[in-house]
């Protein structure tokens, strides 16, 4: 039976972050499925036509991916989800999944990283240790992009899982929706910290690390937050780039579930 590893992610037109966290992802994925045949797509349309206008890269969808993989003769398809968590763009990869399943004998689905609470705690964990550089007397801010949730806000739940382990040492912020930017001024203002590190909460260090995190706009959180009198330094590093964190995307892969 041939067996493949479709790797899912969001996607980004930045090429420098994309090797260093969708495709540190990727091969750390290979590596720990090396029997089965690799294949990688993206979620979003727009960054796949973006990709090819400006590189002439062209990347498949996942439905795309997925119909290749069944012409090729593969059975059995483990898909291991980059993404985030249960947003828009994860049902729209189920519901692409679903629709072709029927062509194999076989198809997998790993969770995407903060799909249940254990995934919360196992993050906050993982952040805790990539960003102990930071001294007692400084906070951590971290950008996610934000979503709505039928449950529970997953960035809230995040927030009291680091608060537990590094009480004082984090706030979660987002660029829409909720909890927006209002924690990290808030925790701002009642620390007083003597550094604030910016850092974005996102697989990738694309458009909203880059502007609306670390931009010269005066809307940016950079901006805003020099504005209130801050010391800040931000870090162009997305979660791709943190070992734990890639350790955590194999394991859901390891741990996925027949669709």
């Amino acid at each position: 039976m041939k067996k493949a590893l479709l790797a899912v992610s969001f996607g980004t037109s930045f090429p420098d972050t994309r090797r260093e966290t969708i495709e540190s992802i990727e091969k750390d994925l290979q590596k720990a499925f090396p029997g089965r045949d690799f294949a990688h797509a993206w979620s979003s349309g727009f960054l796949r036509r973006k990709v090819k206008e400006r590189e002439g890269i062209a990347i498949d969808s996942p439905a795309e991916a997925l119909r290749h993989l069944a012409e090729e003769g593969y059975e059995d398809v483990l898909v291991a989800n980059m993404h985030l968590m249960n947003g828009e763009e994860n049902d729209a990869l189920r519901k692409a999944l679903l629709q072709v399943k029927d062509r194999f004998s076989r198809m997998t689905l790993a969770r995407p990283l903060l799909a249940e609470d254990r995934d919360i705690v196992a993050l906050a964990q993982v952040l805790a240790e990539a960003f102990s550089f930071a001294a007692e007397k400084e906070l951590v801010a971290l950008m996610g992009h934000g979503s709505e949730f039928p449950m529970e806000n997953p960035y809230r739940k995040l927030q009291a899982a680091l608060e537990q382990i590094v009480p004082g040492r984090f706030c979660v912020g987002t660029v829409e929706f909720e909890p927006g930017f209002e924690p990290v001024l808030q925790a701002a203002k009642a620390k007083r910290p003597a550094k604030i590190w910016l850092a974005p909460l996102m697989v990738v260090a694309g458009d909203h690390a880059v502007n609306d995190m670390a931009g010269e706009a005066e809307d940016s959180w950079n901006s805003r937050l020099k504005a209130e009198g801050f010391c800040t330094e931000c870090l162009l590093q997305g979660l791709g780039q943190i070992a734990g964190v890639r350790k955590l995307y194999c394991e859901h892969a390891q741990e996925a579930k027949v669709l």
